[in-house]
């Protein structure tokens, strides 16, 4: 079957008419179907337009669309409002919980011999294909995994197989995916389509997936000149191949590529996307080829009251907090608990700037002590609000008090990269 649809370029503004006549034509080459599994990302990917399509779906496919499970990786369930909110009319009644510490099967495990292979020899341990059950065990004849091609620390790319792996996996699956693409090197890895984390996910779509009826549905989102989301890609497909094409578009869209430095950069958290640092630090994340040695990142947080989203990931970052990669390695070597929660310690590595920019947090509903012991600097988020306002600043670069700043409204769209720092 391969590619059904490629629609996109820089350029294009898809309408939700037109996204919807795409979406129903490339189904109805699929043929009828009976009992239709929806694989979305979760309310942290609102902007993905994932709901939108979700509902297409479900307008579609009516009654045969019989079960929808929310790919929330290690995240929280989604509430009733997020729900409403990010999948409109869809029925309620068709959402699933997925639960990673106890829903899931193994489909197969990709050896530790390849693994230590495209480490470069950092890791040599096994990976187990996980899923959640109902991937497996359902009884579907098609599974529609929806998402949003954009840069990601973890994968390089998100979405594709990264969705059913990663966002229906399991504990070890997850933990064992986030170390590898921590311990390999997050800046050698973001922004790129191929890389270790991608080969081992495909090792597992190639050996153990073969069966699944998976279909991708991916979109590639980004701003127009209004400042207002739109959809700029729709690539549809059972391979390799759409993913393929929506990273190419997505680099051209989401990815800036910087002609010098910045030295002092200020991210907003969406109160209604970004509760906890775990989410939050893509402002870190995102930012960090582009910043300076020394700059100084503020992050405006409103909405951030935790460190995890899961309370044993959140025990763990509390105890540890952002210190840099070889003191995070040695705790691994030291603390069972952490060396048996390793997406932990691969987020405390990526949450760290290594000591080489400083990063002020901003959090409403943290306090002071509790974000310094984490390892940043603590910034009142009232006065950082008030003298840094998002409702007037711009992304990219604004003056304010005669001091140049660069502003990124949300990170989770993009990725800010010097030109010599991404070789």
């Amino acid at each position: 079957m391969s590619t059904l649809l490629a629609i996109g370029s820089p350029t294009t503004e898809l309408s939700p008419a037109e996204v919807e006549q795409h979406l129903s034509e490339a189904l109805a080459k699929l043929g009828p179907r009976k009992k239709v599994l929806a694989l979305p990302p979760d309310f942290s990917r609102f902007h993905s337009q994932a709901g939108v399509l979700t509902e297409m779906t479900w307008r579609h496919y009516g009654d045969a669309l019989t079960d929808i499970l929310p790919a929330l990786g290690t995240h929280k369930p989604m509430t009733d409002h997020e729900i409403s909110t990010m999948f409109g009319k869809t029925p309620r009644d068709l959402f699933r919980v997925h639960d990673w510490r106890n829903d899931v099967v193994t489909l197969g495990e990709v050896p530790g011999e390849f693994m230590h292979e495209v480490s470069e020899g950092k890791l040599d341990y096994p990976w187990p294909a996980q899923v959640n059950k109902m991937v497996r065990d359902g009884g579907h004849d098609l599974i529609l995994s929806i998402g949003q091609v954009v840069p990601h620390e973890v994968i390089g790319m998100a979405n594709y197989n990264k969705n059913v792996f990663v966002g229906t996996g399991g504990v070890m699956g997850i933990h064992r995916s986030h170390f590898l693409g921590a311990v390999y090197g997050m800046e050698r890895i973001m922004g790129r389509a191929d890389n270790p984390v991608r080969a081992v996910l495909s090792y597992a779509s190639d050996h153990f997936a073969q069966d699944l009826p998976i279909v991708y549905v991916l979109t590639v989102v980004g701003k127009n000149a209004a400042g207002q989301l739109a959809i700029r890609g729709l690539y549809i497909g059972d391979d390799s191949d759409c993913f393929y094409q929506a990273a190419e578009l997505a680099l051209q869209v989401n990815f800036v590529m910087m002609d010098r430095e910045i030295k002092k950069a200020v991210v907003y958290l969406d109160p209604h996307e970004f509760k906890s640092t775990w989410l939050g630090n893509k402002s870190v994340y995102r930012t960090r080829m582009a910043l300076a040695d020394n700059a100084e990142l503020i992050v405006l947080a409103p909405a951030v009251h935790e460190f995890g989203e899961d309370q044993t990931i959140d025990k763990l970052i509390r105890r540890y907090g952002y210190y840099g990669t070889p003191k995070t390695l040695d705790w691994v070597k030291h603390d069972p608990e952490l060396a048996g929660n390793l997406s932990a310690a691969a987020h405390l590595i990526h949450g760290s700037s290594e000591g080489r920019f400083n990063i002020t947090y901003c959090p409403g509903h943290l306090s002071r002590e509790e974000i310094e012991k984490a390892g940043f600097q603590y910034g009142d988020p009232q006065q950082m609000m008030q003298k840094y306002n998002s409702e007037t600043l711009k992304d990219g670069w604004n003056a304010i008090d005669g001091e140049e700043i660069f502003y990124v409204s949300n990170p989770g769209l993009g990725l800010w990269a010097y030109k010599e720092r991404f070789q």
